[in-house]
C-alpha cells in the first residue's frame, strides 16, 4: 500500500496567478546571484562566480565549468521520482528531470568540503529540502550513495546553458514531499518497467543532463540498486 501511495502524482501542473508568477520570477533572479564553484576539467577548484555568470553562454559559445550534482531518488519499492521544473526557472524551464539537480555553493563553507564529496552531499540535502520539501533528517549527507562524476556541456537556448562536473548521487528512501511551487510544477514516481513508455509520452523535453544519464547509465544503475558499490567510479571523470 505504501509503495502505491508513494507513486501518486503529488503536484499536478497548474496555472499561476500574476502575483505568484512575479514572485517566483524574483526568487529565480535572486538565486542567480549565488556563487558556484568553478573547476578545471580535473575538478580542481579555480575560483567562484555567480550562478548567472557561470550559466551564461558567451559570444564564442563557451560556458564556465563548475561543480554540480544530480540526485536520483527512489522509494522503497524501487520507483524513481521524476520532477518537472517550473516555467519560472531561468535555465531549462518546463523540462522533466531527475529528483534534484543543483550546485554546491561557494557562499556556504561546508559545501566546499571535497573529502568523500561531503560538500556535495550537504548541498544535496539542502536542495532536496528547498525544492521538494524533504525534511533534512530524511536526507542526511551519509544517506546519499555517491556513484561517479560526469563532465558534460550543453548550450541550451544559446543564452543559458550548462557546463558541469556533475556528481551523481543515489538515494533510496521513503520520504515526505512538499514541493516548492517556485521550483517544481510536477512530481511523480515511475517504476523501472514504466520508464521507456513514460519518457516517450512526456509533454515537455528532458533536461540535457538527465537525457545523457538516461542514455548512458541510468538503466544499468537502476537495475542494480541493491549493489551500487560495484558501479562506483570516484577516480575518473566520465565524459559525455
Amino acid at each position: 500500500m505504501l509503495g502505491q501511495l508513494l507513486r501518486t502524482v503529488v503536484l499536478p501542473t497548474r496555472a499561476y496567478s500574476n502575483a505568484a508568477a512575479a514572485n517566483y520570477a524574483k526568487l529565480q533572479e535572486l538565486a542567480m546571484e549565488e556563487k558556484c564553484i568553478l573547476v578545471n576539467d580535473q575538478d580542481q577548484y579555480t575560483g567562484s562566480i555567480s550562478k548567472r555568470d557561470c550559466h551564461r553562454v558567451d559570444a564564442e559559445g563557451n560556458i564556465r565549468l563548475h561543480r554540480a550534482f544530480s540526485v536520483f531518488l527512489f522509494n522503497s519499492a524501487g520507483d524513481m521520482l521524476l520532477q518537472r521544473r517550473t516555467i519560472h526557472k531561468i535555465t531549462f524551464p518546463d523540462c522533466f528531470t531527475n529528483a534534484c539537480c543543483s550546485h554546491p555553493l561557494w557562499d556556504i563553507e561546508g559545501e566546499r568540503e571535497e573529502l568523500n564529496a561531503l560538500g556535495i552531499r550537504r548541498a544535496a540535502q539542502r536542495r532536496l529540502n528547498y525544492e521538494l520539501g524533504i525534511p533534512m533528517a530524511q536526507a542526511r549527507p551519509e544517506n546519499f550513495h555517491y556513484l561517479t562524476r560526469i563532465h558534460y556541456a550543453d548550450r541550451g537556448d544559446g543564452t543559458w546553458g550548462e557546463h558541469e562536473i556533475d556528481y551523481i548521487l543515489f538515494l533510496q528512501k521513503d520520504v515526505d514531499l512538499k514541493p516548492n511551487d517556485s521550483e517544481v510544477s510536477e512530481v511523480r514516481y515511475i517504476s523501472r518497467k514504466e520508464l521507456d513508455a513514460t519518457i516517450s509520452n512526456l509533454d515537455a523535453p528532458l533536461t540535457p543532463w538527465f537525457r545523457l544519464i538516461l542514455q548512458h547509465r541510468l538503466r544499468l544503475w537502476w537495475d542494480n540498486l541493491h549493489q551500487l558499490g560495484k558501479y562506483e567510479n570516484h577516480k575518473q571523470i566520465e565524459r559525455f
